[in-house]
């Protein structure tokens, strides 16, 4: 049977999840009767609440077109730039790509960011101009972005000469051109079957058998299961394999105990799996991802894609706080090690290494969202840490000696009111704007280069400033020379001076002094962060002050004491907000906020010695 392997890359929110749902449901995968779940292939909690992709899956469909019966193997990848680890391993188990762009948005950072890769590689890419039944979307100038894209990217002529569609992903139809019936997704699947090429390794069926691990995940039965694509050979269950590193050093040895296909949502047992195929091998326990699987007559290793380094890091350490052990059960530091190695283990995205002090750990990785993400695994799991604020990470020029820093491309769509006070913000840290541009629908987008670090903490201040109505996306592009200081957060915090519960009298008196992020009720201990203040110092204060009561003024002779809502911050606004001298304590039930040293005195002799 022929077969084709597949990627489906786009940027964030531009429907690839969508689109699989409908070429899953129009290839026949799900019978009749069976009740189908919408973006099927988001089987993560965090994926699902999100609304987005965070780990590469694969699926795969039978399609009876124009060419006979073929077999389609399709990866679905993030869109998110924190993600771009996952596509970039996920690319070289392919040899062709849906590329989704958005018929109104247009060509975004990420859409640059996985295209560029994809070129690289020498895949010829299919565009789908995904969404062309929007009210704004305007499929011909982005097609022709999209042609300037390639061309920027130094595209060769095969490249350049893309085909391409026109699609509505939710509404399952997509056409050549634009007049033709929209009833179908067949031609997306008779575009892959004639654009892309059969896989190049079916022509090693008689060598030796041997695989190069892209995804590892852990199955409660089966053990470690590595999966990627079948290069040369065949691999049947019970066959002796070892497993080389990168560099052709034996990792271990081992037997194929079960090998798995992907046969639509669900993955079935197979007996052989045949060059050219992508299946999941369980048997070894020490193997991992860039690692090659072979027979035991191969010593050389397969050649593996380098991964982009990571930008961003952060200390992640054993709750020391007051309240800690309360609520998780996983709170020692051996456990968390032991979690964090696992995680940089599967995600080679993310670098964890063991810092000098005791109980703590420095976890790098691609942006706030990636490492945010994996805080809350870690939550969810039982796991009790405290955070510190994140920081870029810097490199050295080897040729100056100058300190250089991560540079993003930033991509922002925002209402025509609120580009002035966007434009001021970025350029007071140290944003440089490329270009600005009317895009429809009372909206602009302005494309800036800014400073990974001038970004930390902006969503939050951004989302205000454009009243929730802004759109910010942003891709790690290159290292520049040191831009110098940049203003960090411009208000102090409230911070209380004793441990207990809080009382609603004390809070009531302490709302004029700022924004409170607790409620009534709650336990808090000194040092812990219980709102912003209005002005630019930090303030201890007294959260447990309750009103003096006499026989003469009984409690309730005042007038019922009404609180505002307090503002609660989520684990990723949390991370974002503290300055460096603040941590964020995780637990499974709470998010808090706290001093790193928590007794006032302390604080003061610490930022005396500091300055």
């Amino acid at each position: 049977m022929a077969l084709r392997n597949i990627a489906i890359i786009a940027h964030v929110d531009h429907g690839k999840t969508t689109l699989v749902d409908q070429l899953l449901a129009q290839s026949g995968v799900f019978r009749a009767n069976e009740a189908t779940v919408e973006r099927a292939m988001d089987s993560n909690d965090q994926e699902r609440e999100r609304g987005i992709t965070i780990l590469a899956k694969c699926t795969s469909v039978l399609w009876n077109g124009k060419a006979g019966e073929t077999r389609i193997n399709i990866i679905d990848t993030p869109g998110h730039a924190d993600f771009g680890g996952e596509v970039e391993r996920i690319l070289g188990m392919v040899d062709g790509c849906l590329l989704l762009v958005d018929a109104e948005e247009g060509v975004m950072p990420q859409t640059k960011f996985v295209l560029g890769k994809a070129l690289k590689l020498g895949l010829r890419p299919i565009v789908v101009l995904n969404k062309v039944d929007r009210p704004h979307a305007d499929p011909d100038r982005v097609l022709n972005d999209a042609f300037d894209l390639f061309a920027a990217m130094g595209a060769d002529d095969d490249q350049l000469d893309f085909p391409h569609l026109y699609a509505s992903g939710k509404q399952g139809w997509a056409v050549v051109n634009m007049g033709d019936p929209q009833d179908s997704l067949a031609p997306i699947f008779d575009k892959i079957v004639e654009h892309v090429p059969e896989p190049a390794a079916a022509a090693k069926m008689e060598e030796p058998a041997q695989l190069l691990a892209v995804l590892i995940e852990n199955d409660p039965y089966l053990g470690r299961l590595l999966t990627g694509r079948v290069e040369s050979g065949r691999f049947t269950p019970g066959q002796a394999i070892h497993a080389l590193s990168r560099d052709g050093v034996e990792v271990e040895r081992g037997r194929v105990t079960k090998i798995l296909a992907f046969r639509g949502l669900k993955r079935q047992p197979i007996e052989v799996a045949e060059a050219g195929d992508i299946v999941a091998i369980a048997g070894l326990s020490k193997a991992t991802v860039a690692d090659t699987l072979c027979a035991m007559e191969v010593t050389d290793a397969l050649p593996a894609q380098p991964i982009d380094p990571p930008t961003i890091s952060m200390t992640v350490s054993v709750n020391d706080s007051p309240l800690a052990g309360r609520d998780g059960d996983k709170v020692q530091s051996r456990v968390i090690r032991d979690r964090l190695l696992r995680e940089a283990e599967s995600n080679v995205a993310i670098k964890v290494t063991e810092t000098t002090e005791k109980d703590a750990f420095e976890v790098s990785g691609r942006g706030e969202l990636q490492l945010g993400v994996l805080i809350e695994n870690m939550r969810r799991e039982g796991f009790e840490v405290s955070i510190s604020r994140p920081r870029v990470v810097f490199r050295t020029d080897e040729v100056t000696g100058e300190k250089m820093e991560p540079i993003e491309d930033v991509v922002i769509d925002v209402d025509d009111d609120f580009t002035g006070v966007v434009i001021e913000k970025l350029s007071a840290r140290k944003a440089e704007l490329k270009d600005m541009r009317p895009s429809g629908a009372g909206k602009t987008r302005i494309t800036l280069q800014s400073p990974s670090r001038s970004l930390i903490g902006y969503q939050g201040e951004f989302l205000t400033d454009t009243r929730g109505s802004g759109v910010l996306n942003r891709v790690f592009s290159h290292y520049e020379p040191y831009k110098g200081a940049i203003e960090g957060r411009r208000n102090g915090v409230l911070i209380s001076n004793s441990d207990g519960e809080t009382v609603a009298y004390a809070l009531w008196n302490l709302e004029e002094r700022g924004v409170l992020f607790v409620g009534s009720g709650e336990k808090t201990y000194q040092g812990m962060i219980i709102g912003e203040n209005a002005r630019w110092d930090d303030m201890d204060v007294n959260p447990l002050k309750a009103k003096q009561l006499t026989n003469i003024r009984s409690a309730g002779k005042d007038e019922a004491i009404r609180l505002t809502p307090p503002r609660r911050p989520t684990l990723e606004q949390a991370i974002a907000y503290i300055d460096d001298d603040e941590l964020v304590e995780v637990t499974p039930k709470a998010i808090r906020l706290r001093k790193q040293v928590l007794n006032p005195s302390f604080r003061k002799k610490k930022s005396r010695e500091d300055a």
